[in-house]
């Protein structure tokens, strides 16, 4: 297991940039696989971005939005740009050891460790 912290959500208007950060704890995150995960009010979570345990292999469900992994901070970052109102939502942060032969999940339920959620909310 590994605790994580998100940061950086806030309130920005359409077409505006965000960076959101997750701060791991542990002296082993360079072996955990990370994503990101948003939830809107009244729908399920969703896929958002997730990139593998070296760094060497990323997704994310739109262009729009990158994800990196900074391993001497522990830290994983999303950045959002172009932000939609659509795009209002909770975004959590998500941890899962990394196996040999995998690059990133996209899959909620794959992740074992997730952080309280950050909230993202852009106007129109």
């Amino acid at each position: 297991q590994v605790q994580l912290v998100e940061s950086g959500g806030g309130l920005v208007q359409a077409g505006g940039s965000l960076r959101l950060s997750c701060a791991a704890s542990g002296r082993t995150f360079s072996s955990f696989a990370m994503g990101w995960f948003r939830q809107a009010p009244g729908k399920e979570r969703e896929f958002v971005a997730a990139i593998s345990a070296s760094g060497g292999s990323r997704g994310s469900v739109d262009g729009r939005f990158a994800i990196s992994r900074d391993s001497s901070k522990n830290t994983v970052y999303l950045q959002m740009n172009n932000l939609a109102p659509e795009d209002t939502a909770v975004y959590y942060c998500a941890a899962r050891p990394h196996y040999p032969g995998t690059n990133y999940y996209v899959r909620s339920y794959e992740y074992s460790s997730w952080g309280q959620g950050t909230q993202v909310t852009v106007s129109s």
